[in-house]
Formats: C-alpha cells, sequence, structure tokens
C-alpha cells in the first residue's frame, strides 16, 4: 500500500484535497491511503522523520517562515525516495521546484482530471521501479518490497506477509521468482525470505525470525544455501 502525506495552510483545500485523491484511489482500484495531512511545515518534518511515506503533496507558498520549497530541501536531506508533488498558483516557481526531484508541479486550482492524470503517471512509474516496489496483481496493488518480511505459498495462493498485512494472490513462485529483488532468497518449499527484514536465525531449529516478530522455517533442502547467502549479505555468521 503506497502511504501519502498532504501539507497545505488551507485546511478547506486540504480535505478538498484528501475526498479527491480517495475518490481517484476508488476508482482506478489503487491501494493507496492518505496517512498524514498537516496545514504546517514543522508537522509535516516531524511527521516524514519518523513515518515511512510514499508520496509527498506539498504546497509552495505558506503562510509562515518556510515555504514549500524550503520544506522539500528538507525532507531531500532525511528521504531521498519518496515521490514529492508540489502545488500551488504561482507558476514561477515550477523550475525551483524540479531541483528537490519533483516528480509532478500542479497549478492551482487543481481539477480532479489533472490529478487523476498525475496519480495514474505516479503508479505507473512505481510499477515500473521492481527494485522498490512490487506490483504483485492487475488491480494496481503495489507494495514496497522492504516492507515485505516474507512470501509464502498458501495452497494455489501466494502470500505477501507486510509489517501491516497480508496480501494475498493466485500465482505460483515459478512466476514470481523471477521478478523480484536479489535479497528475496528460497528459504522453504514454500517460503521466500527477504533477507533485509530477518532480525535473527537459529540454525539448529531451522526458524527464521523477522524484524515484525513472525517467522518461518528453512527447508533441509534450501539450508546449506541459504546460510551461505547470509554469509556473503553480511547480516549473520
Amino acid at each position: 500500500m503506497l502511504k501519502f502525506a498532504l501539507c497545505d495552510d488551507n485546511k478547506n483545500i486540504l480535505n478538498k484535497l484528501k475526498a479527491m485523491f480517495e475518490n481517484i484511489f476508488v476508482k482506478n482500484n489503487f491501494d493507496a491511503t492518505i496517512d498524514f495531512m498537516s496545514d504546517n511545515t514543522k508537522d509535516m518534518l516531524d511527521y516524514i522523520t519518523f513515518n515511512n511515506v510514499d508520496v509527498i503533496i506539498l504546497d509552495v507558498n505558506f503562510n509562515s517562515d518556510e515555504n514549500g520549497l524550503e520544506l522539500a530541501k528538507s525532507i531531500r536531506k532525511i528521504n531521498k525516495k519518496s515521490y514529492i508533488i508540489f502545488i500551488t498558483g504561482h507558476l514561477e516557481y515550477a523550475m525551483i521546484a524540479y531541483k528537490y526531484k519533483t516528480f509532478d508541479y500542479l497549478a492551482k486550482p487543481i481539477t480532479y482530471d489533472r490529478l487523476e492524470e498525475t496519480i495514474k503517471r505516479l503508479f505507473e512509474d512505481i510499477s515500473s521501479q521492481p527494485k522498490k516496489y512490487l506490483k504483485i496483481d492487475n488491480k494496481n496493488t503495489i507494495i514496497d518490497s522492504s516492507e515485505i518480511q516474507y512470501i509464502k505459498r498458501d495452497g494455489m495462493k501466494i502470500v505477501f506477509h507486510t509489517n501491516s498485512r497480508d496480501y494475498s494472490i493466485y500465482s505460483s513462485f515459478a512466476k514470481l521468482e523471477p521478478t523480484l529483488p536479489t535479497e528475496y532468497r528460497r528459504c522453504h518449499k514454500s517460503c521466500i525470505a527477504n533477507i533485509s527484514q530477518i532480525k535473527d536465525v537459529e540454525p539448529v531449529s531451522g526458524i527464521i525470525t523477522f524484524k515484525d516478530g513472525s517467522s518461518c522455517d528453512i527447508g533441509p533442502k534450501y539450508k546449506t544455501e541459504f546460510m551461505e547467502v547470509l554469509k556473503d549479505y553480511g547480516n549473520f555468521e
């Protein structure tokens, strides 16, 4: 699920934007949510500092000492990966905004069609980046690959276990494995582990514990190769 954060000093505009975004998400089957909204730059920066946000929507002009461009500069010091989209009534700032790896620049008043076009392009862009995001079905369900702890086979389904929820699709490991980032490794006939999310491994019992507290088994067939892979990654002895 993609997490959006909105920042504009006009609360009425914030509420209208939220409604437009949520309508676009539902209409297009986008797996996304408005995770945070703020009418001041300080609260927005504090939230982004301590929380994972995929897409950040910023107004350029605020009734304060710091504007959206300065906020974007601060954000880029702590988060270089999130998408940033600027909104403003002052087009002269457009070229400056792109200094901060801006995905798009929307002029006020924002129309529904223009916003929808931008969000569609954003999802297309994200789904073309398998190293960070995985598009797992035909319903625009996109998962940040770093949030997946492990992937397991459950009958005819493949289950993606993330920090917050499980996602299920009808597929097979044979189709899925070639699309995964290199840190995903088979550890069992029914499980693929995200090595970057492993907290501990018990070689004797063959149990992997992940950072969110969940666990899965290492199958005897995969144990030797899997433990060698862990050494290569430098995570474990």
